[in-house]
């Protein structure tokens, strides 16, 4: 068994694309938009595989995203490397996205970084 995809609601379908597509090259589909309800959605795929659905519709609710809440608290990303870690988290830093940690080795074993991303997601960036 595998998880096919996950699914993450956003205020700025585009500019989350974008986000995903520049820092983690994702590739994106031609997006969905049912034109009854005005959802709109586009698959993300990753290198290895991996799909991301974002989606928009009318009349969201957007609460306060606290770093430690219960329920899905962040994606990970593996680059392969210490030095794509530290590379990309300092990209990231540069274009305004805050840092919460690292990069650093974890009392776990992980070389990882978090980052605030996209409309207050944080983003787990490992080896």
């Amino acid at each position: 068994m595998n998880i096919e995809h996950i699914a993450m609601y956003v205020n700025d379908l585009e500019a989350a694309k974008l986000f995903f597509v520049k820092y983690f090259n994702a590739t994106s589909n031609e997006g969905y938009h049912n034109k009854t309800t005005d959802f709109r959605s586009y698959f993300l795929s990753f290198e290895d595989g991996a799909r991301l659905e974002i989606m928009n519709k009318p009349m969201m609710e957007d609460g306060v995203k606290s770093i430690a809440h219960t329920g899905y608290i962040h994606i990970a990303f593996s680059l392969g490397s210490k030095e794509a870690v530290d590379e990309l988290t300092q990209r990231m830093q540069q274009d305004g996205y805050e840092v919460v940690s690292g990069p650093r080795t974890t009392g776990d074993g992980y070389y990882e970084s978090c980052i605030i991303g996209i409309e207050g997601n944080q983003i787990e960036i490992t080896v």
